[in-house]
């Protein structure tokens, strides 16, 4: 049951719905490229990564001093019908954007 409730809080937020469709769309990408992208602060960019990494959503991957995120794999059924929802959706989000030098 915490899994669930974990996953369904995790989007219950509308900025991070908006983010965990733009990885979906543009597949891994750098904190600072979401950042750059929503024109948000760090702090509160990593904070809404966290909830959609314990939701069960994100995976990370650290090289170096950057945070790179992209959907898990493998995505169960339920978080899958979730991306998908998402993906019918009209939600606008912004263009990639870089945002540092990462590679």
């Amino acid at each position: 049951m915490e899994i669930f409730l974990k996953t369904i809080s995790s989007i219950n937020d509308e900025t991070r719905v908006e983010i965990l469709h733009f990885i979906d769309k543009n597949g891994e990408v750098c904190v600072c490229d979401i950042e750059n992208s929503f024109k948000m602060i760090q702090s509160r960019i990593s904070r809404h990564l966290k909830i959609l990494k314990d939701g069960g959503f994100l995976k990370v991957d650290r090289r170096g001093r950057w945070a790179f995120y992209s959907i898990r794999t493998p995505l169960d059924e339920f978080r899958q019908s979730i991306l998908k929802e998402i993906s019918f959706s009209n939600i606008e989000i912004p263009k990639l954007n870089k945002g540092c030098k990462s590679e």
